[in-house]
Parts: structure tokens; C-alpha cells; sequence
């Protein structure tokens, strides 16, 4: 029986002008949300800030829901992981400029549909769904 470790990690549906924030991994042929461990001494919201900006090069963010908490289960490299992740609708301000994000991403803009469609996961595909009923419920509130 493999081993067990658990994390905690947290991440992002960045969401700007009715499109979605992915993350293409060529080495893995895989398309991703952008999240990441929570360090120690670290909120899930500082963490899902942090690993956005790192892995997409998007920066600063600003989180508008919170889209709650998920655990997923895999074996991977002779190990059995129980992740507990947390996601967040974040939101670019109107003069946000990329920099370099990580060499192992690319940042691509999608829209809803597209990013049901390419991403790699069923569990990453969720979090998108939650975004865009919180984002829609939100846009009907404003009309």
C-alpha cells in the first residue's frame, strides 16, 4: 500500500472581460488552474494570491468570492495524495500588465466554455463551474 501524504493547496479562477485564466503545461500536456501549497504561516487566500502571480506572471489579483474547499485523492509517484484545496473567483484590476509567470506555464485566456473544455481535470473543471454561477449570480445582482 503506497504511503499517504497530505497538503493543503490554493488557488485561483482568475476571471477578467468574460474570460478564464488557464495555465498550458507542455511538459505534462495538460491544462491547469494555477494553485499551490499552502506554506506554513500562510493563509489559503495569501497562498492562492501568491501562486497565481508566481505561475502566471499576473499580478496583483484581488479575490472577489470564495469558492470553497474540495478534497482530491490520486497515487502518483508511488504515493497516495489526499489534497485539500481551496479555490478563489479572483479578478484582474484594469491596468494589470503580465510579467513573466513560471517557465513551465503558459497563460492563456479562455472563454467559459473553452476552459470547461481543455482543462486536464474533473476537479479543476469544477471550481470553474462554481466561478462562473458566482460570477453570473453577481452580474444579474448588478443589473
Amino acid at each position: 500500500m503506497p504511503r499517504t501524504f497530505r497538503y493543503t493547496a490554493a488557488g485561483g479562477v482568475v476571471v477578467h472581460d468574460g474570460r478564464v485564466l488557464v495555465l498550458r503545461r507542455p511538459s505534462r500536456d495538460e491544462i491547469r488552474l494555477p494553485k499551490g501549497h499552502v506554506e506554513p504561516g500562510e493563509s489559503p487566500e495569501q497562498a492562492a494570491l501568491r501562486e497565481v502571480g508566481e505561475e502566471s506572471g499576473y499580478a496583483p489579483l484581488t479575490i472577489r468570492a470564495d469558492l470553497g474547499v474540495q478534497t482530491v485523492e490520486f497515487d502518483y509517484a508511488g504515493r497516495h495524495i489526499v489534497r485539500l484545496e481551496r479555490y478563489y473567483l479572483m479578478e484582474l484590476p484594469p491596468s494589470a500588465v503580465p510579467s513573466d509567470g513560471e517557465a513551465q506555464f503558459e497563460p492563456v485566456w479562455m472563454d467559459w466554455d473553452e476552459a470547461l473544455a481543455a482543462l486536464t481535470f474533473e476537479a479543476e473543471r469544477e471550481w470553474v463551474r462554481r466561478a462562473r454561477l458566482h460570477s453570473v449570480s453577481r452580474d444579474e445582482r448588478q443589473r
